[in-house]
C-alpha cells in the first residue's frame, strides 16, 4: 500500500461505541473489553482511540496512552474481514507518528504469545522482546510477550 492510499486514520468517538464494543467482543472473544470499560476509556481521552473506516463502517482500531516519555500501545485490532488490507500496518505508522509527536523515548506494548501476525507485526516495525508476563490474558490464562521499540 502506498502513502497516497493509505487508509485515513482517525480519532474515535462516543458514537464510535456500539461498533467499537462489537469489534472487540468479535476479535478479541472472551478476553475482550468489556462495554462500560470501552465506554469509560474513550470518554475519557478521545485522541487516544484511533481508528479507519471502510465505507463509513469502523474496521480497525487502536488505543495508546502516554506517561512520562513512555508510549503504551495498549490495543490494536482488525476486523476479520479486512485483516490482509494494510490497516494494522496504516495503524502502527500513524501510532510512531503520534509517539514521535510526543517525543516518546520508548513505545511499549504486551501481546499474547500465541498471536504470532501481531508478534511477526511489532518485529517488523523494530520492537524487541523484553519479557514475558506469565497468565497475564485474563481468564484464558495465556502469556503475553513484553515488546519495547525505542524511539529515534
Amino acid at each position: 500500500m502506498t502513502p497516497a492510499s493509505a487508509p485515513a486514520v482517525r480519532d474515535l468517538e462516543e458514537g464510535d461505541l456500539p461498533r467499537l464494543a462489537a469489534l472487540e467482543a468479535e476479535i478479541f472473544g472472551r478476553s475482550a473489553w468489556s462495554r462500560s470499560l470501552i465506554r469509560d476509556e474513550l470518554l475519557w481521552g478521545l485522541s487516544r482511540w484511533r481508528g479507519i473506516d471502510d465505507g463509513g463502517v469502523l474496521v480497525a482500531y487502536a488505543l495508546y496512552g502516554f506517561e512520562g516519555d513512555a508510549f503504551h500501545l495498549m490495543n490494536l485490532a482488525v476486523a476479520p474481514e479486512a485483516r490482509s488490507r494494510g490497516l494494522a500496518r496504516a495503524l502502527m505508522d500513524d501510532l510512531l507518528a503520534e509517539a514521535a509527536r510526543l517525543e516518546a523515548a520508548d513505545v511499549w506494548l504486551e501481546v499474547a504469545v500465541t498471536n504470532d501476525p501481531a508478534i511477526a507485526l511489532y518485529r517488523a516495525y523494530g520492537f524487541e522482546d523484553v519479557r514475558v508476563r506469565r497468565k497475564y490474558y485474563q481468564p484464558e490464562g495465556i502469556d503475553a510477550l513484553v515488546m519495547r521499540r525505542r524511539m529515534p
